[in-house]
């Protein structure tokens, strides 16, 4: 038996998938723009995590933009019949990389069909919508008008089921009442932990919380509390901060990327590890220190 078997299974839209997924982003260039300076060495990370018996793939059309599906299409098409890809629309990329946001119909009907085209399927299993109300964290404001336009897309057979991500309660129980929806994407790991009702009122509805920047993001986990208990077991400290977040709620899936092999098998090995009650209460001080820490060290 495979050690990633230990973090269990979730049932995700219509799929038994590994609770220890892959995320795409990294297979792009730097800043998440342009192409990866080894194309080959990102494909090798593709194999190697479905060798490992990853088969839930995170991806989105404005990585690159279009690099990273290109590069799962070439690596992996035609698809290993349990592996499931989720992507995400509703932003673009100008010339220079920024992030805007993409949000009308013709913007987002278009997103839709370009990630067809770009992982050569005829229907996307998963698709988040993500809100860009707020481009770095959740921030309220109406979603109904482009999920309705993704809940016809639905209709029409080109969307299997729809995800929500980087919103909020209220937006949540608004797309609720339009579509059906199967996970929500939001930042979460050991120092952000604002969304930890919402991970326990998803997990009473099976519904799979996958959190963004498990580690910490572009600013990355700094807690000395971490390093010292990584230590102590003889991990690294995002191996702790991964067991911490599959140990958190049976429905939380997770989806680190690397464009490294060897950082993939970190990753997955997390996977077999089980954190002591106490190792548990010890690292719930992370939080504790990121909330009392100046507010602008919580992004």
């Amino acid at each position: 038996m495979s050690i990633i078997d230990k973090s269990g299974t979730f049932e995700f839209a219509g799929h038994t998938v590994k609770r220890m997924g892959y995320g795409a982003m990294q297979l792009a260039g730097p800043g998440v723009f342009g192409p990866p300076r080894d194309p080959k060495a990102a494909e090798q990370v593709l194999h190697a995590a479905m060798e490992a018996g990853i088969n839930h793939i995170d991806t989105s059309d404005f990585y690159g933009p279009h690099v990273t599906n290109q590069i799962i299409r070439k690596a992996l098409h035609p698809y290993q019949d349990d592996l499931l890809i989720v992507t995400k629309i509703s932003a673009r990329r100008d010339e220079t990389g920024a992030w805007l946001p993409a949000m009308s119909p013709a913007e987002l009907t278009q997103a839709v069909h370009d990630n067809l085209r770009n992982l050569g399927l005829d229907c996307l299993e998963v698709v988040n919508f993500r809100s860009m109300h707020g481009i770095h964290g959740p921030a309220e404001g109406s979603i109904a008008e482009p999920l309705s336009v993704l809940a016809d897309l639905k209709k029409q057979g080109l969307i299997r089921h729809l995800g929500l991500s980087n919103v909020t309660p209220t937006q949540i129980r608004e797309g609720m009442g339009i579509t059906d929806i199967v996970c929500v994407q939001n930042q979460y790991n050991l120092a952000h932990r604002h969304d930890d009702a919402m991970i326990d009122d998803l997990a009473k509805q099976n519904i799979a919380y996958v959190p963004f920047f498990p580690l910490g993001g572009f600013s990355p986990l700094q807690s000395q509390i971490l390093s010292d208990i990584a230590a102590r077991l003889e991990l690294t400290p995002m191996q702790v901060a991964l067991a911490w977040l599959l140990q958190r709620s049976p429905n939380i899936l997770l989806i680190p990327g690397t464009s490294s092999v060897a950082h993939l098998q970190e990753n997955i090995a997390a996977s077999g590890v089980e954190l002591s009650a106490q190792t548990v209460a010890e690292l719930d001080g992370v939080w504790e220190a990121a909330k009392a820490a100046p507010a602008a060290d919580h992004h």
